[in-house]
């Protein structure tokens, strides 16, 4: 089925704003949420204990050295998710976020390296090397084209800098769409999407099974890292909560 496009890639030239692209310090106000330590990650994250769960605490995903720079960061290397078992293994924080500031930095070592970033454990950002379709890296997934002229490439690191406005509803029916606007590696890519629902079928996020995934909840959510069982690795994560009460996510 070809799916009909709610928005076009293009990369405004515009000067990011303070706090991003690949080694952004925390803005005022940020938590972070994951620095390449096992303490971190066992402190802060667990896993999704999704339809699709086959692992066990403790979380499985490995502590290696930065392939580039000096320190350590967490690698997506759980065995159940080999294959591209998604949903097996997946890691997500103990605590949810309404409306969000993020930045989020990624490293794929091997081409056609697969992951994703969920924000609220719904909407994926997708990490998928060699993908150029709206199925592919960089893209708010099946929403918009992917802005694959932004990635650095396997074996460098890559930059996320988001900000998300959570659905809203009114007397528990959705009047307002969720929205995203993002900075890839320092260009901006992505202006006030909205995003219509979650992809992925059950296994992939909180509300994916409810009416094929249109059915979103009107609950804060983790931020989530999909594990399928190829080497990518994160760094660098950091989250500050915001209230955006104008649907305006433009940074």
């Amino acid at each position: 089925m070809k799916l009909a496009l709610l928005a076009a890639f293009t990369v405004t030239a515009f000067a990011a704003p303070d706090g991003v692209g690949v080694s952004a310090k925390p803005i005022a106000g940020a938590e972070v949420v994951l620095d390449g330590s096992r303490a971190m990650l066992d402190e802060k994250w667990t896993y999704w204990e999704g339809p699709g769960f086959k692992s066990a605490l403790p979380i499985k995903w490995k502590i290696v050295d930065d392939a580039v720079d000096k320190g350590t960061v967490v690698m997506s290397d759980d065995p159940v998710a080999a294959g591209g078992k998604f949903g097996t293994a997946d890691i997500v924080t103990k605590k949810a976020y309404r409306d969000f500031r993020l930045h989020i930095e990624f490293f794929v070592a091997k081409p056609g390296g697969n992951s994703g970033v969920y924000l609220q454990n719904r909407y994926e950002i997708q990490v998928l090397d060699g993908d150029k379709t709206p199925h592919g890296m960089g893209a708010v997934i099946n929403q918009t084209e992917s802005p694959y002229a932004a990635y650095a490439g396997t074996g460098k690191w890559n930059a996320y800098d988001i900000v998300f406005r959570a659905a809203r509803f009114k007397d528990g029916k959705l009047s307002e769409k969720a929205i995203v606007s993002m900075y890839f590696n320092g260009q901006k890519v992505h202006t006030n999407i909205a995003i219509t629902q979650v992809w992925g079928g059950k296994n992939s996020g909180v509300d994916g099974g409810n009416d094929g995934g249109k059915g979103i909840t009107d609950s804060p959510q983790g931020l989530k890292l999909q594990n399928e069982g190829h080497d990518v690795r994160y760094r660098n994560v950091w989250i500050k909560e915001l209230d955006l009460a104008e649907a305006n996510t433009d940074f």
